[in-house]
């Protein structure tokens, strides 16, 4: 005889277990397949996708090696953070900047241009949201975009 399946059964050990249920197929990645973030294997484990040869991730097969930090930059900020931008900038539009640490008129004008194109808020800063964008873009095989 079939006992009827109901939610509760499924809820009740994850409650008790204190933590997050997450289903994900039991079969494992192949070998051949070098994860450079824990981002990626959580998506490549959950969507069953198949992870592309250059990650659009920042760590040794990134194009721009400058920092790994990402501050917020604005008209008037300097240094390596700013480089890296301004690396990512010339990757990802062919801006065609020199990579010299000062974030001046030419680099919010290409920043400007860049958040236009990757259609963000266009306010010639660059936070969290342009990062994000910038990262992928420059890394991504057919850069550049626009």
């Amino acid at each position: 005889m079939r006992r009827p399946f109901t939610a509760a059964a499924l809820v009740v050990p994850i409650i008790f277990a204190g933590g997050t249920a997450v289903a994900a197929p039991q079969s494992s990645l192949p070998a051949s397949v070098k994860m450079t973030s824990k981002a990626a294997m959580v998506d490549t484990v959950m969507t069953g996708a198949v992870l592309p040869e250059k990650l659009a991730a920042p760590g040794p097969n990134d194009v721009c090696n400058y920092t790994d930090f990402r501050p917020t930059l604005r008209q008037g900020s300097s240094g390596n953070a700013v480089e890296q931008a301004q690396c990512y900038l010339n990757y990802a539009i062919n801006a065609g900047l020199d990579e010299d640490g000062d974030f001046g008129p030419a680099t919010a004008a290409a920043t400007r241009e860049f958040q236009r194109c990757a259609e963000i808020v266009v306010d010639g800063r660059i936070g969290a949201q342009t990062w994000s964008f910038l990262v992928f873009w420059a890394n991504a095989a057919d850069a550049p975009f626009c």
